[in-house]
């Protein structure tokens, strides 16, 4: 669904499409300096752990083992849950057209792409609908106007100039450069403007640039209540993320956007671990008969045969290191690994089939109540972050225009929701499903991003979760580290950590 008219189509975003597709030059022979690893170790299947493995295989060469360590499903917060026979996406669901990585992901694997219809939006304040849209664009646009001024327009320049420098990435990654920290990326495509939004508040942010404080509340804090469950306290950079995630263009996988990581995982050639990782600890052991030594990582876990343990060469650890999602221990590491502390916040989505009770919102007869989605404003009475009709991930149609039967509706929450509320939101349901998330990272600028580099072979892919959790932000780290793997092996320090590429590489066009 769009509330505002998409922005025109810019040059130097499809220039870089076509440089990402193209094949990056590497010089010839370097990589036979040393032998390649025997086995690199991932931890996690969801995007970021199976897109590590498919990046790793793609640099490392066929001949290296690859394991993924995997405690459940493979997809991880990529998800679907059935309800009343058809499977909706519980995770994350929406893929922006600007996602490059993804786009490549699915023509790769020859997945299809799923492309919503949308249908219309109201914004709820607790009291009214502070904004209602029409089925008519020239309507919108005309309301949004006289509610707001030229701050919906100046929105569309102001996202639109950041996303104009993190594409730049997509590039950088072509040349195959790596970067040690996830400052240094964001530092590399934006300066010291980019590192600025990661120390300010989204609201901090665009009051500074001139936004006004009714625009902010009424129309930027519902995208970040619906997207991340917080509002406009949220880091400016991943408010700038979420405000393009209300963009037109939006798809998904058809079938599950879940699909993407089984995909990759098959290409990878990887093979996956069933079970749950307890522990990771460097060992040194002897290597053939020559008497040298060689230092390993043994990663100890627990499947159904019991503790088990693996060596590796390599370790990418491609889950949150949060203990209640995954409790890894690092054992006999000097200097320790850090504890991360940071905490992540609960997403609760309650589906329901049922007919919404339009008389919560001041529509009593229900008549004229045509909207799909609801989003909401702050207010402290709010037991719900958003609603919304949504389509099965098999099935091509509208939400809004299914014929058969009452719609399913997607709640989001930060609490899971009592039978009373379910029932103060719905007139009439016969089924619930439930699925709760710890979803992504509670923001709180100013920012600290985890290390990449936990150890000497060791790296950290979801630490850029600092910056915005979403598929492609995973996928974008996987590569990265991926990279800065293959680079610190090889000892190709002329890849890693560059900093002015954008005006280096202009004269490679």
């Amino acid at each position: 669904m769009a509330l505002l008219p998409p922005p025109p189509p810019l040059l130097l975003l499809l220039l870089l499409a076509s440089v990402h597709r193209g094949a990056a030059p590497r010089g010839a022979g370097e990589e036979l300096r040393r032998p390649p690893p025997a086995r690199i170790g991932v931890i996690g299947a969801g995007i970021g752990g199976t897109s590590a493995a498919y990046f790793l295989r793609q640099k490392f060469g066929k001949d290296v083992l690859i394991h993924v360590f995997e405690k459940g499903d493979v997809g991880g917060r990529l998800a679907t849950i059935n309800m009343e026979g058809k499977d909706y996406e519980a995770g994350g669901s929406i893929i922006h057209p600007l996602n490059l990585h993804m786009k490549h992901f699915a023509k790769d694997l020859g997945l299809s792409a799923l492309h919503g219809h949308g249908g219309l939006l109201a914004i709820y304040n607790g009291d009214e609908f502070v904004f209602e849209e029409s089925s008519w664009f020239v309507w919108n646009f005309l309301k949004l106007l006289w509610y707001y001024g030229l701050n919906a327009l100046r929105m569309h320049m102001w996202v639109e100039e950041i996303l104009d420098k993190f594409m730049r990435i997509y590039r950088y990654q072509a040349y195959d450069f790596a970067f040690s920290t996830n400052e240094r990326l964001l530092h590399a495509l934006g300066g010291d403007n980019l590192i600025h939004l990661l120390n300010r508040t989204i609201d901090e942010a665009m009051q500074k640039a001139g936004f006004s404080q009714k625009f902010i509340n009424e129309m930027v804090t519902p995208v970040m209540r619906v997207n991340y469950g917080q509002g406009v306290n949220i880091n400016g950079f991943v408010g700038a993320v979420s405000l393009a995630g209300a963009d037109s263009g939006l798809w998904a996988i058809e079938g599950g956007n879940k699909l993407v990581c089984k995909g990759l995982l098959y290409a990878s050639k990887a093979q996956l671990i069933s079970g749950t990782v307890i522990s990771l600890e460097e060992k040194t052991q002897q290597r053939g008969r020559t008497g040298g030594t060689v230092k390993l990582y043994e990663v100890t876990y627990n499947s159904t045969s019991g503790l088990t343990t693996e060596l590796y060469d390599i370790i990418l650890i491609a889950t949150p290191l949060q203990r209640k999602i995954a409790n890894v221990t690092f054992r006999n590491f000097n200097p320790p690994i850090p504890e991360f502390s940071r905490p992540y916040q609960q997403s609760v989505a309650t589906f329901v089939h049922g007919r919404i009770n339009t008389s919560f919102f001041g529509y009593p007869d229900g008549s004229q109540f045509h909207f799909s989605s609801i989003f909401t404003t702050e207010n402290p009475k709010f037991f719900f972050n958003s609603i919304g009709a949504v389509s099965p991930v098999e099935d091509k149609r509208s939400a809004q225009t299914m014929a058969v039967g009452l719609p399913i509706w997607k709640v989001f929450s930060a609490q899971p929701l009592t039978k009373e509320q379910i029932n103060l939101l719905f007139s009439t349901h016969d089924s619930v499903e439930v699925k709760a998330w710890l979803a992504y990272p509670h923001y709180s600028p100013p920012e600290k991003c985890p290390p990449v580099v936990l150890h000497d072979r060791m790296y950290y892919v979801n630490g850029i979760e600092c910056l915005a959790s979403a598929m492609e932000m995973s996928a974008i780290s996987a590569k990265n580290t991926a990279l800065l793997a293959y680079h610190r092996w090889y000892e190709k320090t002329d890849k890693i950590d560059q900093e002015d590429l954008h005006e280096r590489l202009k004269t490679e066009l």
